[in-house]
Order: structure tokens, then sequence, then C-alpha cells
């Protein structure tokens, strides 16, 4: 199979379908680590065509819903400073903080602007030399690239009123904090294509060496996700646990090395904090000496450190993304918390567990 309409055929995803009914002779808990997973699984309906013996859960796989409460609300407390513009992408701006969100933050006067690729935020920052712009760094892997090469386009072209506030996270020690703590006994793991583009996917290994747990790196497309969940229980049934490549036309075993020759370049590994998950060593990264003029962090440091601690939310969106709760099973879903009137980021994301089952789940 070569094209992409391959992937979407229904009669391959009927085929692909039935050859499960004969791997899944005991009970199984597969979890969609990334949110993009999460979100095709629901559209597609594919959880219909499952054996009644698998079951499907959600991960830590959606960067914004993932990004901790007093990251947001030190965020937004940028705003409120003068001089400050702060530039996002979209589905950021209605993720609520303690108190506010960046769009109520915009509705009451801070300079709040919507931008697509952090190149964007260093053109604005150019264009406005009297402000500083921040742009809010929050993603895998898959865009940290872009966000380094905004760093280094400011830095060459000496735009020193742009700065990242940088929240971005790595995907394998969040993995292994989540199998460590042993709270959900998965079967298997579908592994996120995108970010595997970047890091390849040896870097997944220690997961079946060290957890025994199967794995499979898989695409998005319907077929591309049932023939990972295919290649988890295969493994299962013939006694083995390793990281196949099931979307093998778009990602290559070791990683991107010019990819990676970027983010070191830029960045590097800090502990960060997970919604759900708590702190995690290494699990974040943070801009080098090199390009700490750019490190909002540092400009910013007072106002961020006056921040108050975060207000407690009744949102159960942390044990959602640990897989222990599904979003139907949260007293606030459909009851006060739907896409209008959002009470967590897995309402708002567009990879969001809860946004996803209100959208295409009864």
């Amino acid at each position: 199979m070569k094209f992409l309409k391959d992937f979407q055929n229904p009669l391959l995803v009927r085929e692909t379908a039935r050859r499960l009914e004969g791997l899944a002779s005991a009970p199984a808990i597969i979890m969609e680590v990334c949110g993009t997973h999460t979100m095709s699984v629901a559209r597609f309906g594919l959880k219909s065509l499952l054996p009644p013996t698998v079951r499907l859960v959600s991960g830590p796989g959606c960067p914004v819903c993932v990004t901790a409460q007093e990251d947001i609300d030190a965020f937004l407390a940028l705003g409120r400073f003068p001089g400050v513009i702060l530039a996002s992408f979209g589905d950021m701006m209605r993720v609520p903080g303690s108190e506010a969100s960046l769009e109520s933050c915009r509705a009451e006067g801070a300079d709040v602007r919507v931008v697509y690729a952090p190149l964007e935020a260093v053109d604005l920052a150019r264009q406005t030399p009297h402000k500083d712009v921040v742009f809010w760094g929050v993603g895998f892997e898959t865009t940290m690239p872009a966000t380094a090469l905004a760093i280094q386009a400011a830095a060459r072209s000496g735009v020193l009123n742009f700065s990242v506030f940088c929240h971005h996270k790595t995907m394998p020690p969040a993995l292994r904090a989540l199998l460590a703590g042993g709270e959900l006994k998965v079967s298997g793991l579908l592994l996120p294509g995108h970010v595997s583009t970047i890091i390849g996917v040896d870097v997944f290994r220690f997961i079946p060496e060290q957890f025994h747990v199967p794995c499979a790196v898989t695409g998005f497309e319907p077929l591309d996700i049932l023939l990972g969940i295919e290649s988890v229980l295969r493994q299962r049934q013939e006694g083995k646990a390793l990281v196949d490549n099931a979307y093998g036309r778009a990602v290559k075993t070791p990683a991107n090395p010019r990819a990676q020759s970027l983010l070191k370049e830029v960045f590097e590994p800090q502990d960060a904090v997970w919604r759900g998950l708590g702190k995690i060593p290494g699990s974040g990264v943070k801009i080098r000496e090199k390009y700490a003029p750019f490190d909002a962090s540092n400009r910013f440091r007072e106002i961020i450190a006056a921040v108050p601690p975060a207000r407690t939310r009744a949102c159960r969106c942390g044990e959602v993304l640990r897989g222990v709760l599904a979003p139907s099973d949260c007293p606030l879903f459909r009851a006060g918390c739907d896409p209008s009137q959002p009470q967590g980021p897995c309402m708002v994301s567009r990879e969001g567990a809860c946004a996803a089952a209100f959208r295409f789940e009864p």
C-alpha cells in the first residue's frame, strides 16, 4: 500500500478489523498515547470495530492537555504586563487557567495574537520593536524544531524583543513515568507516528525491554491505527514485546539527524511538570545559555515568581490523561463541561479525549 487513500479504504479497514478477532482471545487494554490517535479513533468510530475483549484508553499525548495549571497561569500573568504581546497557537486560547484564559484576557484588553508558526511571532516582534513579543512554546518533539528555528532566526537578526516561554515536553520520560507508576496495567501502546519522525523508533525500546509491553508506532488513518492494534495483539499472542514500526511510509528507525542537531543546539533537558503526572525528571527542555536573551523565563523572572499557586479545579483531566478515567466518567462531562464552556484542557483541545468523546461518542 503506497497511497494515503489505501489507508482510508473501508474494505481494507473491515478486513483488518476481522483479523483482530483471532488475536483477541484474552482481554487487552491498549493505550493510544497520542491525542491525534484519540481523535481519529473517535471520529472514525474504530472502537465499534474492535473485539469486545479489546479496550482502548487515552494517554498523555495531548500537549495542550498536559500543560500544567501553574504554567498556564504564569503565561497569562505576562499578558497583564504593559508592553507585552502574547503570541500563541490557537488551540491554547480557551484553555482555562485558575482564573482566566487567553481568550478572556484578550477580551479584558491584553494584547494576545494567534500565530500559526513560531516564525510569525518573530516577524511580529520585528514589526513592533517597542513591544516584547512572547511566544508560548508548547508541544512535543514534533513542534520543537520550529521553535528552535524561530529562536535562531531571532538571534541572527538581532530581534531582541522576541522571547519564548518554553514549555515543550518530551514523550519518552512521560511514558516511563506512566508505566513505572503501575496505576493502569496496559497490554500495549500505540506510539505517535509524527513524534517518531523526529526521534526515531529506538528511543522507545526501553518500553518492551524494561516493562515487557508490546508497542507499535503508527499513523493516524483508520487502517494505520488498526494495523497498530493488530501488531500489539499479535505480539501478545506470540509472547513477544518489541517496538514495531507500523508506519514505515513516514517513520525511519533512527532519529532524524538534522532535527536532533537543531534541538541539541538550542535546548537542553530539564524537569517538567505534567498535568496528571506531576514533575517528571528530564521530560522538558529549556533554552540553552547561548540563547538566554530569548528565554522569557529569564526575562520575566520576577513576574513569574509572583504568580500565586494554581487553584485546584474540579476538572479530572489529569486522570483521563493517565488512562484511569474515561471522559464520560468525569462528573463534569456534559454537566457543566462542554466545548462551549470547557472546564479543562481535555475538552478544549482538538486532540483532547473529552472533546473527542463529546463530539463523536454517544
